[in-house]
């Protein structure tokens, strides 16, 4: 962490000493000969040689284990799911979430900086807990202490896929899942022993290591992967520092019985100014400027699991237990103009999930799913406030200096979640399959609070006097059924129907809760802090339909989706005492289409493609700030679009040619000004020279289009993110 008296010529000294570090580190990784323009490593079990594309034009084989935790086959899931499989990962070497998500229709990642992200699925680029990110089916974090940026946890480019479920999950999942689940898959141990290492370089200090190695014995294996990254940022004081790994253990104790232990670990140092928006004309002329250079985050993230499994007869046993271990260290740009603070929240999760399946093969090959997940959740935040001197106004306010002030917020929070389901699974005729799940989730926040439940008084040379409410210890208790349901038909061979019902809901977080929004005077800051302990979950229901299939070389996939939310949570000012108060008062509408197809042209070429089209609509939104019913929700594009040329003129050899486009969106709710969308071309190839050394090279953003990540009005105007500018990055990748 910086220290408070932070400066600018402090960050960059720390950016030098740091980027040394982590040279030295890649250095040490690997011991291979680096092109003028980079290197990179392969995945050990994932090929590294170019080839054909890997999506199988039989789609219907296709399988997916997000819906239920085991693998299913795709033509029987009635869920809206995406993949990317782990040689689509090797090949495109994401360096940010956004460069592979993407390739899912009616998904969409924004770049905050380093690989901070906002996440749009069936939802606008939002920062709210919307999303349910896991790792193998486990959350990675506990409800009540989501992290938008959650997926910078999680070591995606050494993965071994990712699913991508969009909308409402489904029985087995909680809190959360209401825009949609990311489900990243580690890697097992290869079928021989094997080491990959590799090193990257590219534009603005990017240099990035990756290692692993792949054991297996006879009854099992070990597979571990380490990533070490480094960026200079390409904007002022955005540099991005990672390390992270992920070791999998996998023992079969005799043929029925399997064991799988997971640990992983993140520990990122960021300097940000979040998405630090610019005028429009700093965006346009000077878009490396940094209005927020002092903001910056550090996180450690822990993850330990092991799965037991066992087979008798017609039923499966599973029983997995968790710890977690998540920590940040938060100056927030975003906060900076009207409640700078520098915050430390923290939390650990102790918890399991069980579950018994039953088969019945002969009475219609009905399933029957029982399970129990518990999570015990132990955190605090201690928040001292900041007290800053900006230079300028209005929408380019600087913030280049800060001091400590006193402390505002100290408590701890403890999240208890008990949730048994079942999900039933039949087919009446041969050609349709049935599902039904109901979960119910009884949810409990107990809250201690070190401070008297007095607001706090703070004054402040900018912005000025604020009091800040408390609440007295006390504990806040949830319950939700969840039902869903959903059908598949195989109209034949190479197509099928789906069809689900989902309800979901969102539990408030302990932010929401406990850390209410400062108030100018001490009896408004009360009224918040009361009023944001009475919240409830948003709820959210979707009906959605399909088709999917796949003839010769051409596969598919189209949907259209219904969502709708209610009890979101509003700012709304009492008439009687007006005072702004946190209330469940929003309803909002979200209907689309969503369509991914491929075909291979040839042995040689190949098109992808993923489209969408929706509106997301204000149904009820009278707030504090105006009422905007019926209007647009902002930064919520309604087309999405990525298109995917890839050629293989040898086998050796790789290049794809990809489109991207992000359609205008409104830049705030009342739909006054709008961003123009923009269309982005990127460059993608891999040449392998040996069975042992692949080459790879990138080229993001290929006519250096000036556009933004994200835009927004802020003090009356718009304002706007830039987005990264044409960069190179190369590699060599080796095996052994």
């Amino acid at each position: 962490m910086p220290s408070a008296n932070h400066q600018p010529s402090a960050t960059a000294a720390r950016k030098t000493l740091v980027s040394a570090a982590v040279r030295r580190a890649c250095g040490g990784l690997i011991a291979v000969s680096v092109l003028p323009v980079g290197a990179a490593w392969a995945q050990a079990d994932a090929p590294s040689v170019p080839g054909p594309d890997p999506h199988d034009a039989r789609q219907l084989a296709t399988v997916t284990v997000t819906a239920t935790r085991e693998a299913r086959p795709l033509s029987e899931t009635p869920i809206s799911v995406g993949m990317i499989d782990a040689m689509t990962i090797s090949q495109d070497k994401p360096s940010h979430p956004a460069q592979i998500l993407s390739q899912v229709p009616g998904v969409a990642v924004a770049v905050t900086n380093g690989e901070g992200h906002t996440t749009a699925i069936r939802q606008p680029f939002t920062t709210s807990p919307v999303y349910l990110f896991l790792e193998d089916g486990i959350p990675t974090r506990a409800t009540g202490f989501f992290n938008h940026n959650g997926l910078y946890e999680i070591d995606i480019p050494q993965s071994g896929g990712i699913e991508i479920t969009r909308g409402p999950g489904t029985a087995l999942y909680g809190s959360d899942a209401i825009g949609g689940i990311i489900n990243v898959l580690t890697r097992p141990a290869g079928d021989e022993t094997a080491f990959d290492s590799s090193l990257e370089i590219g534009d603005h200090g990017w240099i990035r290591g990756l290692g692993g190695a792949s054991l297996p014995y006879a009854s099992g294996g070990l597979r571990a992967d380490v990533n070490i990254t480094h960026t200079d940022g390409w904007r002022n004081d955005t540099a991005y520092d990672r390390q992270s790994g992920i070791v999998r253990w996998d023992h079969r104790i005799d043929a029925d019985t399997r064991v799988q232990t997971n640990f992983g670990f993140s520990i990122i140092e960021q300097e940000t100014g979040a998405n630090s928006p610019l005028t429009r004309n700093d965006f346009e002329n000077n878009p490396r400027d940094n209005y927020l250079p002092i903001a910056f985050r550090e996180v450690d993230a822990y993850r330990l699991n092991s799965t037991f499994e066992k087979t008798v007869g017609d039923n499966l046993f599973s029983f997995t237990g968790l710890y977690r271990d998540n920590s940040m260290d938060l100056l927030a740009s975003f906060a900076l103009n009207f409640d700078p603070t520098l915050s430390h929240t923290h939390n650990k999760s102790y918890g399991f999930l069980a579950k018994w399946r039953r088969d019945f093969p002969t009475l219609m090959r009905a399933s029957v799913i029982v399970g129990l997940d518990y999570d015990r959740s132990p955190g605090g935040r201690e928040e001292d406030r900041v007290n800053v001197s900006p230079t300028g106004s209005g929408a380019s306010r600087r913030f280049e200096t800060f001091t400590l002030g006193p402390r505002i917020y100290d408590y701890d929070v403890t999240y208890r979640g008990i949730a048994p389901y079942v999900h039933l699974e039949a087919s009446p005729i041969e050609r349709l399959r049935l599902t039904a799940g109901l979960r119910y989730d009884d949810m409990r926040y107990t809250f201690d609070n070190a401070f008297d439940a007095t607001p706090l008084r703070v004054v402040s040379p900018f912005p000025g006097t604020r009091f800040f409410g408390q609440a007295a210890d006390t504990k806040v208790s949830f319950d939700r059924f969840s039902p869903k349901f959903g059908a598949t038909f195989q109209l034949n061979e190479y197509a099928h129907l789906y069809s689900s019902y989902n309800h979901s809901f969102r539990a408030p977080s302990e932010g929401q809760l406990f850390r209410p929004a400062a108030g100018n005077t001490a009896a408004a800051a009360q009224a918040l802090a009361d009023s944001s302990l009475s919240l409830k979950p948003i709820k959210a229901e979707q009906f959605e339909f399909g088709i999917r299939g796949a003839w010769a070389d051409f596969n598919y996939d189209a949907v259209v989706y219904d969502l709708r939310k209610k009890d979101d949570i509003v700012s709304l000012r009492d008439t009687l005492t007006n005072f702004v108060q946190s209330v469940n008062a929003g309803k909002t509408k979200h209907r689309g289409v969503e369509i991914g197809a491929g075909f291979a042209f040839s042995n040689e070429l190949r098109l992808d493609s993923a489209y969408s089209y929706a509106k997301h609509t204000y149904q009820e939104w009278n707030t504090s700030g105006g009422n905007f019913t019926g209007n647009e929700i902002e930064s919520a594009p309604r087309t999405l679009v990525n298109s995917r040329l890839t050629w293989n003129p040898i086998e050796e050899a790789r290049v794809q040619f990809e489109w991207v486009r992000i359609g205008s969106y409104w830049l705030d709710a009342a739909n006054t000004d709008k961003y123009e969308g923009h269309s982005v071309y990127n460059l993608r190839t891999n040449w392998k020279l040996s069975d042992s050394v692949a080459l790879f090279g990138s080229i993001a953003n290929l006519t250096n289009k000036r556009y933004a990540d994200s835009a927004q009005i802020r003090s009356g105007e718009p304002v706007f993110s830039p987005a990264l500018p044409r960069t190179y990055v190369g590699g060599i990748e080796v095996k052994w």
